[in-house]
C-alpha cells in the first residue's frame, strides 16, 4: 500500500516539476509576447498609413487646384471659352496618378467680392448606388472678378481595425476639398 502511494507521489512531483519547467521556460516567450502585440502594432500601422496617405492625397489636390486656378486666374481658359467639361478634364490632366477621374467634382463661381464668396462644403446628395448627384457650376468670370475654385475628391476608406475611420459622407468615402479663391487679371 506504502509503494502505490509512493508511485502516485511520483508521478505528482513529476506532473508539478513538468508544470514548473513549462512556467519558467523562456524558449517560446519570445513568440507568446509577439502574439500578444502583433494586432495592436499592425493595427496603429495600417491606421498610421492610411491617415498619411489621406494628409497627401489632399496635399496633391491642394497643388493641383492651384495650377487649375492659375488657368482661370490668366484668363486662358475664358479666351479659350472652356466649358466644364473642358475645365475638368484640365483638371484630371494634371493630377497625380493617386486619384481616379471618376471621383472629382469641380465647382467654379464668379462673385461680385470676397465677403460674398465661400469656400463652404456642399451639402450632398446621393442616388440609390451611394453616388453623387449634385449638379455643378462652371462660371469662370471676366476681368478683374473674385472667383471660387473648388476641387472635391471622394476619396475610398479602407475601415481600419479597431474601429478605425476616417469616413466623413455618408457614403463611406472621405471628403477632400480643395478652395482657391482670387481676383482675375485684366487679361
Amino acid at each position: 500500500m506504502f509503494a502505490a502511494f509512493r508511485r502516485r507521489l511520483g508521478r505528482s512531483a513529476d506532473r508539478l516539476r513538468s508544470c514548473k519547467k513549462f512556467v519558467i521556460s523562456k524558449k517560446a516567450s519570445a513568440a507568446v509576447e509577439f502574439g500578444l502585440v502583433a494586432a495592436p502594432f499592425f493595427a496603429l500601422l495600417m491606421a498610421l498609413f492610411q491617415t498619411a496617405l489621406v494628409f497627401f492625397a489632399g496635399r496633391v489636390l491642394d497643388v493641383t487646384t492651384l495650377q487649375a486656378s492659375r488657368y482661370i486666374l490668366t484668363g486662358q481658359a475664358q479666351n479659350a471659352n472652356y466649358t466644364q467639361a473642358q475645365f475638368a478634364s484640365y483638371v484630371r490632366n494634371n493630377t497625380f496618378a493617386l486619384f481616379t477621374c471618376a471621383n472629382f467634382m469641380i465647382n467654379v463661381q464668379a462673385y461680385n467680392s470676397f465677403a460674398s464668396s465661400t469656400c463652404t462644403s456642399p451639402t450632398f446628395t446621393y442616388n440609390k448606388n451611394g453616388q453623387v448627384t449634385n449638379t455643378w457650376t462652371y462660371s469662370p468670370g471676366g476681368p478683374n472678378e473674385i472667383v471660387v475654385v473648388q476641387v472635391m475628391y471622394q476619396w475610398p476608406v479602407v475601415l481600419g481595425p479597431l474601429g478605425f475611420n476616417l469616413s466623413n459622407l455618408s457614403n463611406g468615402n472621405r471628403l477632400l476639398m480643395s478652395c482657391a479663391v482670387f481676383k482675375n487679371e485684366p487679361y
